[in-house]
């Protein structure tokens, strides 16, 4: 079970919620019920990734010293929270898609040694609640091999801390079939893998709410090239929102029809 965590959200219930007792109580349920969990920080009031990385209003006019502390603050007094509430994450993302970074524009990919900071504060503040958590860097684009050379480059050359890659793969927004760009993925893993030793994940995929069938055979095929990653450093996949049926959600990737069940797509799960 994959919780993002937004810094001060309104209660808007498409780009609200996700505060911190929120996401302690959903937590609480989820591993009750049996689910292992991750918990994706956003360092932001509302939805962050490519395209929008807006700082959280109270650190607006922070500095970069300041914006540093404030993530560690707010990592940490999340994992404490979670701690308290006896549940240890085994997965923590620093960031959601952060291909251009993230607090930007001082976090931007432009500022890699500031980058590397916020991203290391995250991470030092995971460790000290729970070091057995493996800590995510995410970022989309999952078939541009030579922009996650760039991105990681970057940032390893100012010391980031991070123990897994993660990676967002959506075959619909690249418009095309997964057939098209499935050996993409598993060169780009297999590489990420052998040049910088770290664990990969898909911690985000989905296909067409309409092309159920299709969406199966490529969730087939995405859980067997992280499962052929080289010394088992493939960790697995999460399914973006299967849950948000299309009916109410108007989401198009979602796995659940209208008669509240999932669809068959989920079915690829089971192998």
């Amino acid at each position: 079970m994959r919780l993002r965590v937004f810094v001060n959200p309104n209660d808007d219930k498409i780009n609200g919620h996700c505060r911190k007792e929120e996401v302690v109580a959903m937590s609480k349920r989820a591993l009750g019920m049996g689910f292992r969990i991750m918990i994706d920080f956003h360092y932001s009031d509302s939805w962050a990734d490519p395209g929008k990385q807006v700082k959280p209003a109270a650190w607006a006019h922070h500095s970069v010293e300041q914006l540093n502390q404030d993530v560690y603050d707010h990592t940490l007094e999340m994992m404490q929270a979670l701690r308290q509430a006896g549940v240890r994450p085994e997965w923590v993302q620093i960031g959601n898609e952060i291909r251009g970074g993230m607090l930007r524009p001082e976090g931007s990919t432009d500022h890699y040694p500031q980058l590397a900071r916020f991203i290391t504060s995250g991470y030092q503040a995971v460790k000290k609640v729970s070091p057995s958590s493996k800590v995510i860097v995410h970022l989309d684009r999952r078939n541009d091999k030579a922009y996650f050379k760039d991105f990681f480059d970057g940032i390893n050359a100012h010391g980031a801390q991070y123990d897994v890659i993660g990676l967002s793969y959506y075959p619909y927004w690249l418009k095309q079939d997964y057939t098209e760009s499935i050996q993409d993925l598993q060169k780009n893993l297999t590489d990420l893998v052998t040049q910088y030793g770290k664990e990969v994940i898909i911690t985000e995929v989905g296909g067409e709410n309409t092309a159920v069938d299709n969406t199966y055979t490529m969730l087939v095929a995405v859980l067997d090239t992280v499962r052929a990653v080289p010394n088992g450093k493939g960790l697995g996949v999460f399914y973006w929102v299967p849950q948000g049926a299309k009916s109410w959600s108007h989401y198009a990737l979602s796995a659940w029809g209208a008669d509240g069940k999932p669809t068959k797509a989920l079915k690829a799960f089971l192998n």
